[in-house]
Parts: structure tokens; sequence; C-alpha cells
């Protein structure tokens, strides 16, 4: 809207240009997000403690969580709001890949918010059923993904990029494409759902994620950039900052809530949201193993998770006290603020890392 508003003004004085700067629009964006998220923060936590739409704790997890019960859950109703109405004021609309970015948001929010309501309504952390749950992400992500392919300029010739080296960049068949983007975008979801279980864990990273993101899609949007780094110039993928700084100021927003003791939960509303957010921005700029990199506080949850699981299945032992690997740690005598705070320094070296590698090409 405001770059739109920006085209209509310079008719009358060539200043207003200014509004159609990315560097302008992104940060408009995220002080946007940031400031609707704690003006809606009291107003969402109000309404959903009124609704005494509280979060189920779990029995069998760390006793000092069972202090939380009572806590509002859904908060990632403030991530969202607050992200939505940003985009639509500071995006520009005519860019594909925005609107592919706001479907993912409202379908895996849909996907979320159905969960919790279930938890919610049984009284029981236990949700929407976990194939109907894998089903509905993959049609969503798929959807996502064939509209890429059609809106690409590159069209079905999509391409793989590895870090380290600029001559690892692979032409790939759109059947290829659609497994990888899929997995990709599913996988994230899930991985931040599972990190989900601390005050704050999973917001934090995922902003520091999201900015990460972001200066990729600057850096490929840009040619100058583009041929100094030795990364494919794609001119659609410039305007998803003004998306990732959305992003951002509705995830510090929240976090001014969120943080321990929250004084409410994003509930998988939000996680499933962010997680899947965080994976389709991974596709859309090419870059999925530099996020994988990113990502690695989401990715050593997931596998502490399937290796408690597959270990218990066949050795009927247990590798970590408890999975996901944050409450290990809990269970180690780790106080929740020491691991949570822990997991953001590793996820902030793992993003300058990867973006490290974007130098080394």
């Amino acid at each position: 809207m405001i770059e739109l508003l920006g085209t209509w003004l310079m008719a009358y004085d060539s200043g207003f240009d200014v509004l159609r700067y990315l560097t302008v629009r992104t940060i408009g964006g995220t002080l946007t997000a940031l400031l609707l998220s704690i003006l809606l923060g009291p107003l969402i936590i109000s309404l959903l403690t009124k609704m005494q739409f509280s979060q189920s704790i779990r029995d069998d997890g760390p006793q000092s969580h069972l202090a939380k019960a009572g806590t509002p859950t859904m908060g990632g109703l403030i991530i969202i709001f607050s992200l939505l109405i940003s985009t639509l004021f500071w995006a520009d609309l005519k860019n594909p890949y925005i609107w592919i970015l706001i479907f993912v948001t409202l379908s895996f929010s849909s996907i979320g918010l159905a969960d919790d309501w279930l938890k919610i309504r049984h009284k029981s952390s236990e949700g929407l059923n976990g194939r109907y749950k894998l089903c509905l992400q993959f049609i969503f992500s798929l959807a996502a993904m064939l509209f890429m392919l059609k809106v690409s300029p590159e069209g079905n010739n999509q391409i793989f990029i590895l870090p380290f080296d600029k001559e690892f960049i692979f032409i790939i068949s759109p059947l290829t494409f659609l497994c990888i983007s899929v997995f990709v975008i599913m996988g994230s979801s899930n991985a931040v759902n599972l990190t989900d279980g601390l005050d704050g864990l999973a917001i934090l990273p995922s902003v520091l994620i999201a900015a990460g993101l972001g200066l990729i899609a600057y850096a490929m949007g840009n040619q100058i950039i583009a041929n100094y780094l030795f990364i494919p110039f794609h001119p659609l993928t410039g305007e998803l900052i003004v998306f990732c700084g959305a992003l951002i100021g509705a995830g510090i927003g929240f976090l001014w809530y969120n943080t321990y003791p929250a004084q409410i939960f994003m509930g998988d509303l939000g996680s499933l949201t962010l997680g899947g957010i965080l994976g389709t921005l991974a596709v859309l700029v090419r870059h999925e193993i530099v996020f994988a990199i990113m990502a690695g506080v989401f990715v050593m949850e997931t596998l502490s998770v399937i290796i408690q699981v597959g270990s218990y299945k066949i050795r009927g032992k247990r590798v970590f006290l408890m999975a996901p690997i944050h409450h290990h740690f809990e269970l180690k005598g780790w106080a929740e603020p020491k691991v949570i705070v822990r997991f953001w320094i590793i996820t902030f070296v793992l993003v300058l890392f990867a973006l490290a590698t974007l130098k080394l090409r």
C-alpha cells in the first residue's frame, strides 16, 4: 500500500520516491509490526484469559512446568495479526512471492488454530490427529510451491544451491524441486513446533533466522550484490525483506509477553505457522542448506525426538532424560532461563556462520 502511495505521490513531488525504497519500507514494516504486537498483546491476553483458553500441561513433563497451568495459549494471534497487517501496509502487493507467504501464513495458521482449539476443548495436550496435520501441511505446502513454479521467472527450471562454492548450483527438475521444497516447509513447521516448549525458546531463534533470510533475499534481489557474492540474481526476492522485517517486529513484540515467565504461549497456532513461513522463505530464496545451518537448534530438537523414539523402539532404552532435548537439559539441572538463552546464543552464532558461507563462495 505504501509502495503504491509513493508511486502516486511522485507525480506531485519526486521526494515521495523515498516511500518506495526497500530499506524505508523494511524499517517501517518492522516498527509497525512491533508496535501492533505490543499494543495487541494485553488485549489478546485478556480476551484469551476470559475465554479460559489456557495451556494444558503434560503430566510426564518436568515438574517445574506444572506451575504454568492456566497460562493462556494461542498467542500466535499476536504475531499473525501484526505480521499480516504490517505486510499489507508496507509490502509491494504486486509481488507474487509476498502472496505465497501470506497464503502459507493463513493456511498453516488454520492448522495450528484447529490443533489448539481441540486441545482446549478436550483439556488435553493431544490436539489434531498427527496424520491429518501432516496431510494438511502437505496440501498447503504443495499448493504454494506449485504456484511458485507458475510465477517464478525461471518457471520450472529451478535451482538448488550448496554453500561454500559458487560452482555448486544445480538445475533440478520440477518434481525434485517440489519434493525438496515441501519437505523443507513441513520439516521446518514441525521442528519449530517441537522447539516451542519453553518460554521464548522458539520465537527469538525464529526472529534471528528471519533476519538472516531477509538479508539473503535482499542480496539476491540486488544485481550488484548478487554478482559480488556469486549468487543468482532474482528480481522477486528483494521484496521479501519487507515481510521478514514485519516478522521480526511481530516476533520481538510477542517476546515482550512471552519471555520468562511467559504471560502467554504462542501455541501451535504460532509455532506451526512460524516454521512454515521460515521454510517457505528458505525455498523462495533457494538457500535451503544455508537455512538448515541457521536452524541448527530446530534441527537438533527434531533429531533428539527421532533418536529418542527410535532408540526406545529398537533398544528399549532412552538416550535422553526427556525429549525434545531442551527438557533433557532441564532435568539435568539447568534453569529454564539458562536453557533458553544458551539456545538463543547458539542460533545467533549459527545465523552468522550461515551468512558467512555466502562470502566464502
